[in-house]
């Protein structure tokens, strides 16, 4: 089974990608939906967070706060680090289990959105990056979370240069136009199931 790991910046695209290539019957494994599954009250993630930020990081309803763990961590790099080795671990072990869950399928698309940032490459057979330049993610991030722009920029400062994963990708997809996607979907597709005959 060829196991692809798709990347990309904050923003720029990765879920409506995953979605074309789940129409192909793809397994998808993503990392954000494993993240906030461990956030969630009694899970191991959820008591990690608890116990290093108290009470004041909760909602009424008891759920953790995530608009505000967000703007503490990005504006605390020692909390960014302190939370990435509590959760990466916990994430890293739930995308394991999934992949072997997928062990008869011809190939896996997981989405790891630090993917050269943690060691989530030593899950990866190749890299599939999603170009997008930041301005771009910017007006996307802003639209979509109604954040302010300094907390935009912050998230993207956090993250290696869309340059610097572009050098690292196996294959990429162009993201920069909002324009119809499932035409490089369809081609990468077709190489992967030829890929994961060898």
């Amino acid at each position: 089974m060829l196991i692809i790991g798709l990347t990309g910046g904050i923003a720029s695209g990765k879920t409506k990608i995953s979605d074309l290539f789940s129409q192909f019957e793809t397994p998808i494994i993503d990392t954000d939906i494993i993240s906030r599954e461990a956030l969630e009250p009694c899970q191991p993630g959820y008591i990690e967070i608890l116990n290093h930020f108290g009470d004041s990081i909760l909602l009424s309803d008891t759920q953790i706060d995530r608009p505000k763990l967000r703007q503490l961590i990005f504006n605390d790099n020692s909390e960014k680090k302190w939370l990435e080795s509590a959760l990466h671990p916990i994430i890293f072990k739930q995308s394991q289990n999934q992949i072997e869950h997928y062990s008869e399928a011809k190939y896996v698309i997981i989405v790891v959105p630090l993917l050269f940032e943690t060691n989530f490459s030593k899950l990866v057979d190749r890299v599939l990056v999603v170009d997008c330049r930041a301005a771009i993610q910017i007006e996307r991030l802003l639209r979509r979370d109604k954040i302010d722009i300094m907390l935009a920029q912050r998230m993207i400062d956090n993250q290696c240069s869309n340059q610097e994963r572009i050098k690292l990708a196996d294959d990429t997809i162009d993201n920069n136009k909002n324009g119809d996607l499932n035409p490089q979907v369809k081609t990468l597709h077709e190489k992967y199931l030829s890929l994961s005959k060898h």
